[in-house]
């Protein structure tokens, strides 16, 4: 699918961004720390049919030849930069559950027939070793539904149905209200090149999505979240609007590409900030109890980790790279929970989404 004939396909466009995206992203982070190991940089084929490069950093560990040799400590404990650029056959139980949002997907329950897929996106995890620096993540991704081919055709079937989804949100240790300002600006402003509505319609849905209702308090101080964005009508933007949105191909693209662009500018002046910040063991546990919130939604509420699980041919350590390397939970932690310390006032603000742009 593309905006005009003389366009690339949109899965080539996106394809060839998120690619060089990852590149842009992962160098800048190896800038920041030049003494770190670089990441590892891992090809990867689908047997399905794709493929994808995970960068993933990590310190070597501590007990072994090479982490016994190691004398830097590194700005990031743990991360990852992936790119897939997948395609297969979607099973009929992800049909069904997309058609929720998409109903022009055409779905005959009798005949639990599955539909040619298209998939590319970019997604990361930065897990910081200091408590001061935040956790940031990051995602950009395009979906597309083809017609079944039939027999004897070659190429790409009819797109029948296509959406982009994405965002980006920051999950401290420790509150920092200028970070908070800052990051959200920065987005804030990447949103408004493409429509007034954007930002706090997307803000709005990143602090109910990113939540976790066990707990009653967000996974982090949001951001901007949304999915599902095509040229249909959509629930989490007002329709009687008389602003501008993105609603076609090239549009939601320029969309995606100015919101991608926009990572190492809202991230990287918070990370360099708050890096070489001085810190203790209590900061450091408190860290990981907060890492410990962390898994609890990805791992029971976040749709894009189900989503990858129930895909075939799905690769594991890829989708579980946004896990953290060492997490904390303490059965009735104390902390948090004395009025006036710094740990208090970061669940204040977890519990009572702000304005932040």
């Amino acid at each position: 699918m593309s905006s005009s004939s003389s366009e690339k396909p949109m899965r080539q466009q996106v394809e060839e961004y998120i690619v060089s995206l990852q590149e842009s992203i992962v160098s800048g982070f190896e800038k920041i720390d030049p003494n770190a190991p670089k990441f590892k940089r891992d090809s990867w084929i689908r047997a399905q049919g794709g493929r994808g490069q995970s960068c993933v950093f990590a310190m070597p560990d501590p007990s072994s030849p090479a982490g016994k040799a190691n004398t830097h400590t590194s700005v990031l404990e743990k991360g990852g930069v992936n790119i897939s650029i997948v395609h297969g056959l979607l099973p009929p139980a992800a049909i069904k559950q997309m058609r929720a949002d998409h109903s022009s997907i055409p779905f005959d329950p009798e005949k639990e027939t599955s539909l040619p897929f298209f998939a590319a996106g970019l997604s990361l995890v930065i897990h910081p070793r200091n408590p001061n620096a935040p956790t940031v993540h990051a995602n950009y991704r395009y979906f597309e539904i083809t017609e079944p081919l039939k027999e004897g055709d070659t190429g790409q079937g009819k797109v029948m149905a296509w959406w982009f989804g994405g965002g980006c949100d920051l999950t401290p240790s420790y509150f920092f209200e200028e970070d908070a300002k800052h990051f959200h600006s920065v987005l804030k402003a990447g949103c408004d090149q493409h429509g007034a509505d954007l930002y706090p319609a997307f803000k709005k849905w990143c602090d109910e999505y990113f939540y976790l209702p066990h707990r009653q308090e967000a996974r982090g101080i949001g951001g901007i979240f949304f999915d599902d964005l095509s040229d249909e009508p959509h629930k989490h933007l007002p329709s009687g609007s008389s602003a501008p949105r993105p609603k076609t191909p090239s549009e939601l693209f320029a969309f995606i590409k100015t919101m991608g662009d926009s990572f190492g500018p809202s991230y990287f002046p918070i990370l360099t900030k708050r890096m070489s910040l001085p810190y203790d063991d209590h900061m450091r546990r408190w860290q990981l109890v907060r890492r410990g919130r962390y898994v609890e939604f990805n791992l029971v509420y976040d749709r894009g980790t189900k989503f990858g699980l129930m895909t075939p041919g799905a690769r594991i350590e890829s989708i579980l790279m946004s896990l953290p390397e060492v997490a904390r939970w303490e059965y009735m932690t104390e902390m948090g929970s004395e009025e006036g310390t710094e740990e208090w006032k970061l669940i204040q603000v977890l519990k009572t989404p702000r304005e932040w742009a």
